[in-house]
Parts: C-alpha cells; structure tokens; sequence
C-alpha cells in the first residue's frame, strides 16, 4: 500500500505522550463543531491512537464507527483500548479510503490532513465516500501562528542548528495550515454549506520534563529530528529549550495556547 503520509508513526505509547493527550483534548470542541451525529455511521479518518474515536462513542450510544490510519502501530495501540462493537479500527491510505463511495453518513479528520502530501486528494476521497447530506469536517494545527509549544521547539532548536531551519519551514507551510485553506478545499471539493473558522485548547505542562519527555519518543518530524541527534547535540538542545521554557522563572507548570483550523460541509445530495 502506497502510504500517503509524511508523519513518522511507530509507537502508539509515545505517540499518546506527545500528542494524544491534546487530541483528546481537541476532541470535544471539535465534536460539538461537527454537530449531533445520531444513529449513523461514521468515519475517523486519521484516528490515529482512537482518540476522536473513543470521545465521539462516549456521545454517540447509536453511531457505528470505522476508524482508519496509515500506521498500524497506532492502529493497534487504538484496538487495545476499547472492546466496544461499535467501534472498528483498520490500517488504511487517507487517498485511497478502504471503503466504497457513499458509506458515511459523517466524515471526520482531527490533525492528519497537514502531513498528507497530496491533501486534496485525501478530501476528495472524504467527498466519495460521504453520502448525500452527511457531514464533512477536518481540524488541523495553526503551526505557524497558533501552535505556541511547538514554536517554543523550533524557533529554540534553529537558532543553534541553522539545518533545522528546513524542518521549521516545513512545519510553517503544511497543507491546509494557512487561513481558508481549508475551507477552499472543502468547496474545491464540491461540499456545500461550508463553515471554517478556528479552536483553541491549552497545553499544560506539570514542568520542563513533561514538555521535553514527548521529543524522545521519535514520533513526528520534530521528536525524528531529537532522536537523530548525537547525545552531546541532544543535551546542548535540551539546555537551550529548557531555558526557552522556564523564562526567567522556576521550573513548575506552564500552560499555552494550541489553535488549530477547522472546517465542516454537507456532501450534496
């Protein structure tokens, strides 16, 4: 299979310390974006380590879901924390979905379409296989502008690694991440109704080794470049990010804003 993502994903533990906790989080306001989903049947495309999936089941008591990802460590590690029959988790490609046209009566993205090199084939499949007058929605991270702890990383890690430089562009300019990005692709796509707009949760740290722990775990481009460092890169990085992080006060709990985009469309009937 021919997989269409460029996030590094092979452990669903550390991808739970570093961004699961905050999709849970994500979850609910994005949920009550979406609006009531009812008796129907719903896809999580990207689910991930099931973190959307497992929040929409806990609201929905009559909604079947099928949640897909590329990765099948996180596919796993998603199987492994519920045994609800309504729920089904599958290895798949957001550009090629695993199911046949018109199956969902809601389709749902929560932070994968910005790592999907050709993203708006992923929202053209989203179109195929949504049915006449079901929902279409996706979230993805502000990085530029609105993703404080990530900035807090790269900016850090650029200023005393000129290599890194790259990495931080690339994170800045992923698809779908700039102001109507994807509201566009959503009427692109011929959805009708569009609605765009943005939310905002917190990340909370308890201290500095809580916001440095998830870099270890080598999952994403940042956590990929930590873990490729030599140990005196790596100890020189965490000093730098460290002092970025305690700002002139000692270390204890921080808490920063993370906004992502959202969009929601009616599949034309």
């Amino acid at each position: 299979m021919a997989v269409s993502s460029t996030f590094a994903a092979t452990d669903g533990d550390a991808y739970e310390m570093q961004m699961g906790r905050w999709s849970r989080r994500l979850a609910e306001p994005f949920l009550d974006f979406v609006g009531p989903v009812g008796g129907g049947e719903v896809l999580d495309l990207g689910c991930g380590t099931g973190s959307l999936t497992l929040a929409l089941a806990a609201r929905e008591a009559a909604c079947r879901i099928s949640g897909v990802d590329f990765s099948a460590a996180y596919v796993e590690h998603a199987r492994g924390r519920t045994s609800d029959p309504r729920i089904d988790f599958q290895v798949g490609d957001a550009c090629a979905i695993p199911f046949p046209a018109a199956r969902f009566d809601r389709v749902l993205s929560l932070l994968m379409l910005h790592f999907v090199p050709r993203a708006t084939d992923a929202v053209a499949e989203m179109r195929r296989v949504a049915r006449p007058g079901a929902v279409a929605a996706a979230a993805v991270w502000d990085a530029r502008g609105g993703f404080v702890a990530q900035r807090i990383f790269l900016d850090t890690a650029a200023a005393i690694d000129p290599g890194v430089d790259t990495l931080r562009a690339q994170n800045c300019i992923r698809p779908m991440t700039r102001p109507g990005e994807l509201g566009a692709a959503w009427r692109a796509a011929g959805f009708e109704d569009v609605r765009d707009g943005a939310l905002t949760i917190r990340m909370d740290y308890a201290d500095f080794e809580d916001f440095w722990r998830p870099y270890l775990g080598a999952q994403g481009p940042a956590a990929s470049y930590v873990s490729g460092l030599e140990p005196a890169a790596q100890a020189r990085l965490r000093d730098h990010v460290r002092r970025a992080y305690l700002d002139g006060e000692p270390d204890g709990p921080r808490s920063y804003a993370a906004t992502a985009w959202v969009v929601r469309g009616v599949a034309p009937g």
